[in-house]
């Protein structure tokens, strides 16, 4: 049986000619966008009800262009349902064991598909990938969607990087350059701070807590390798451990650069105030670029996250996103028929025109936006030794909930952190036991 195995690299090459921008979906019928029937409960002859939480302005309008392109090609029809994302990301396991849940969502392949799989609220659609534009997708992402059991439970569409993302005409006005390793990057955090600029914003307030993960991701592979990361949050290693003290030991160097409201704003807010000039950089995925003003996006760049030890190989968080299908849907052909369209090159580069066009799309055929931010950004994964997805996509939406208490304890009490990350071992325990 293939099962997925999210420890083991694969090559970023293969992985990329065929790999995540599209973001999560929701279930509420308050909430509806072009093409739906106002109701996301099911009937045997209505339309397939897509749920994305896409709900910055760009992606929205790019997703009601993909399903108004769709529902223009005859037969099959769908509706989409647009909602907060933080709403969708706390409320999903509820929509999956809906009796009446909706029949696609946008989410996340490798572990987090298998897990709800292993409990069957996902329709296998291995079928779907024999033929058509998924067949010539890569081996790393027919891997990356099968469940445990060897059943394809997921359809790719896109993927996107995370990076130290900046203005261009702020790093010139302040006469800084991008650093390449921690030592430049705490220099540059110095430079910054002596001039009044606030380094670094954080975003982890507003219910978007998680986001502080991709600090806690990108330092432990940083310093102990992608291969102890994944098994760590697999649960065979500690949270306590020496090697993760030494995670937080090279955090606390840079606590001092960042923006004191870090957990009080939401990333959404927080990547305002960047390009607002009140602070300097961010960690972050391109996703924010959705809500960014396009007259905006030629002024952004970004630098890979420094490097702390050149013995470590060098591994970068690249997510992929797409769709999975609820198993309980009474239009399973149909179903099928839109995420075989979701798959092609068609809807992939409708998609990256009516958004902000900084994801990468996964078919291999399709082309993406092509702009310098891009091209970087393609060229940051495709050079990496390996790809990590993020802290809740390489563990499970389950495990997410105990990094956001544990890093919001560290933010506001390093000190602390021997305690905090006892906390922490306990209740990841908890989750790993069930």
């Amino acid at each position: 049986m293939t099962s997925v195995n999210t420890s083991s690299p694969t090559s970023r090459r293969h992985f990329l000619a065929g790999a995540g921008a599209v973001g999560a979906a929701a279930l509420m019928s308050g909430c509806v966008t072009s093409g739906s029937t106002g109701s996301s409960s099911q009937s045997s002859g209505g339309a397939v009800s897509l749920q994305s939480n896409l709900s910055s302005p760009q992606a929205k309008s790019a997703m009601q262009d993909l399903i108004a392109a769709y529902n223009k090609r005859g037969g099959t029809k769908a509706s989409l349902n647009t909602v907060a994302s933080e709403t969708f990301r706390t409320q999903l396991p509820t929509y999956l064991t809906s009796a009446t849940p909706p029949d696609l969502m946008t989410w996340y392949p490798g572990s987090v598909a298998d897990g709800y799989a292993r409990k069957d609220l996902l329709l296998d659609v291995s079928d779907i990938w024999q033929t058509g534009e998924l067949a010539g997708y890569s081996d790393a992402l027919k891997k990356l969607c099968t469940d445990t059991a060897g059943a394809k439970v997921f359809v790719p569409a896109s993927y996107y990087w995370w990076g130290v993302f900046y203005k261009k005409s702020n790093f010139a006005k302040w006469g800084v350059q991008e650093p390449k390793t921690w030592d430049e990057f705490i220099a540059l955090c110095k430079a910054l701070k002596a001039k009044g600029v606030t380094p670094i914003g954080l975003g982890a307030g507003g219910g978007t807590a998680w986001v502080a993960s991709a600090w806690f991701d990108y330092l432990n592979i940083r310093i102990n390798g992608a291969a102890y990361h994944r098994e760590l949050l697999a649960g065979k290693h500690s949270f306590d451990d020496p090697q993760v003290h030494k995670v937080f030991d090279k955090w606390a160097e840079v606590l001092p650069y960042f923006d004191p409201n870090g957990t009080a704003l939401a990333f959404q807010d927080a990547t305002t105030a960047m390009l607002n000039n009140r602070t300097g950089m961010m960690l972050i995925g391109t996703f924010f670029a959705d809500a960014a003003p396009k007259d905006q996006l030629d002024d952004i760049d970004f630098f890979q996250f420094p490097i702390i030890d050149p013995s470590v190989p060098v591994a970068e968080e690249g997510p992929t996103d797409g769709y999975f299908a609820s198993a309980r849907t009474r239009h399973k052909a149909q179903v099928k028929d839109l995420m075989s369209y979701l798959a092609t090159a068609e809807a992939q580069e409708i998609y990256l025109k009516g958004s902000s066009g900084t994801s990468l799309p996964t078919n291999p055929k399709a082309k993406d936006s092509g702009t310098p931010l891009v091209k970087k950004g393609r060229a940051l994964i495709e050079s990496a030794a390996d790809v990590t997805q993020f802290f809740n996509r390489d563990s499970s939406d389950a495990l997410q909930p105990t990094a956001d208490t544990a890093l919001t304890k560290f933010l506001a009490r390093p000190k602390e952190i021997t305690s905090i990350l006892t906390a922490w071992q306990r209740d990841a325990q908890k989750i790993w036991s069930q």
